[in-house]
């Protein structure tokens, strides 16, 4: 956490028995299919698409918040849009990230006890994860409809928390984006910047408690060799 001391956050990798995933950019390679939606949507409704950097700057946040930033007086024509381009090529488009599954695999067969906090609806979430075959890992997913407010504020992860049954100190958010390192600090978790989704490390602000260059490091990291991968 942002004034604790490198010991003191070392002391608490120790405590960590819950992991708590972003979904986007971080166990599921949606960015192509994110991106190319939007650009499909921008470019229907507004007549022309708006640039790609524009329309990756608030990956992590719900929909709807996201299209309000592009237009805000035509956010249900843009949602629509994107919504119907999004399920034709979803299956498509959507990617698993190398070695996702092995990562997730040995973290269970740790005893670690995961879910996914995420800002998309229930039912998109639900179909990458399940594509991937990931259901087998997680105990639940954290979707748009389960609270009320949403990231970057921190109530989904502390949904996220409630429903491991932990506390805050005994949990970790793992997560590519700007969004997800404040909800994680807003919630009193620790934080773990996956570097390896569309974001990068310098925009990751509040700076994570520490930084990943593949899910497969997230193990290394709990064994103890936490100061290797201090942010």
């Amino acid at each position: 956490m942002g004034d604790e001391t490198s010991s003191e956050r070392a002391g608490r990798v120790a405590e960590i028995k819950g992991l708590l995933f972003d979904l986007d950019g971080t166990l599921i390679d949606t960015v192509d299919l994110i991106v190319t939606s939007a650009r499909h949507a921008t470019k229907a409704v507004l007549g022309e698409a708006l640039p790609d950097d524009v329309l990756r700057h608030n990956i992590g946040v719900p929909l709807r918040a996201q299209m309000g930033e592009y237009a805000p007086g035509h956010v249900d024509e843009l949602l629509a849009a994107y919504r119907e381009y999004n399920e034709r090529v979803h299956d498509d488009l959507i990617r698993e990230y190398p070695g996702t599954d092995q990562a997730l695999a040995t973290l269970q067969g740790a005893g670690y006890r995961m879910g996914v906090v995420t800002s998309k609806a229930r039912a998109v979430a639900l179909r990458g994860v399940e594509y991937f075959g990931l259901e087998r890992f997680l105990e639940f997913v954290v979707a748009y409809e389960d609270t009320t407010i949403h990231k970057p504020q921190g109530e989904p992860v502390m949904e996220g928390v409630r429903r491991l049954g932990l506390s805050a100190r005994q949990c970790m958010y793992v997560g590519d984006s700007p969004h997800d390192m404040v909800a994680g600090r807003v919630a009193g978790v620790l934080t773990a910047a996956a570097t390896w989704g569309p974001f990068p490390k310098r925009v990751l602000e509040p700076k994570p408690d520490y930084a990943l260059r593949s899910l497969g490091e997230l193990m290394r990291l709990l064994q103890g060799d936490e100061a290797h991968f201090r942010a």
